[in-house]
Formats: structure tokens, C-alpha cells, sequence
């Protein structure tokens, strides 16, 4: 029997499908979705309808609400705006703002700690300070 994911892998997976927003338009993202979750099963991923529900879910939440994120984020990241950030960088801000301020299961700092941990995981070497800093404001 298959098993959930963890709560970190499934954050990871919904990383890695939202930063397809930043090559795509709104309206291609339901055929990305078909496509992302044909890609995990091509690379041996056992995902329950459960997970994929979840993933499928939080990315649309996200990206209905990617325009009130990018303000939050262009108001406390001082100095930098949304479009001069790096796309894994600004993708992973998204995420955990998203979570910070709309996903009542998931605790602030349980957000911020996830999204350092993607920073460490797929940014650069300064991206998780970058993103630390960032959502230390959120607190």
C-alpha cells in the first residue's frame, strides 16, 4: 500500500509545480498541472490521490492569489522587488507567504524553516539568508 508523503515533500513538489507560473500564463496552468503529475509518475513517484489532491489544491490557492502575495512580498522585501528576485527565490516566497497568511494549519514558523530549507535545497548560497530576512517580517 502507498503511503502519504511528508508534509515536506509534498511543500517541495508544490515549489516545484508553482515556479512553472513564472514560464507559463494563468490559463496554461490547469494542462502544466496535467503535465507535472504525469512527469512524477514517469519518475517512479507512488503518489496517493490524497497528496496529489493537496498539491493540485494549495499551487491553484497560490496562484489565485499570486498578485496580493507579490504586493506583501514587494512591501517588506526592502530594496528588491518581486521582479528583480530570482525566480526560486521569489517562488519560494510565494509559497511561504502563502502559508504565513492564508494556510491556517501551517505555523508561521514552520513556513519560514520549510522555506529556508527549499532556499538551501534549489537556490543559491545566499538565497536562504535572502529568504530568512525576508520572512522575518512576516513573524
Amino acid at each position: 500500500m502507498k503511503k502519504q508523503m511528508s508534509r515536506r515533500k509534498l511543500r517541495e513538489l508544490i515549489f516545484q509545480f508553482i515556479f512553472r507560473i513564472e514560464f507559463h500564463d494563468k490559463e496554461e496552468m490547469p494542462e502544466q498541472e496535467q503535465f507535472f503529475f504525469e512527469n512524477l509518475k514517469s519518475e517512479e513517484y507512488e503518489i496517493i490521490s490524497e497528496d496529489a489532491n493537496y498539491i493540485s489544491v494549495k499551487s491553484k490557492n497560490i496562484i489565485e492569489k499570486l498578485e496580493e502575495i507579490d504586493e506583501m512580498i514587494n512591501k517588506q522585501a526592502k530594496g528588491w522587488t518581486t521582479q528583480r528576485m530570482g525566480k526560486v527565490d521569489l517562488t519560494i516566497l510565494r509559497l511561504a507567504v502563502y502559508e504565513i497568511v492564508f494556510d491556517e494549519e501551517v505555523p508561521t514558523g514552520v513556513a519560514i524553516n520549510e522555506a529556508v530549507e527549499l532556499a538551501k535545497q534549489f537556490g543559491k548560497d545566499e538565497s536562504s539568508a535572502f529568504v530568512n530576512g525576508v520572512l522575518a517580517k512576516f513573524a
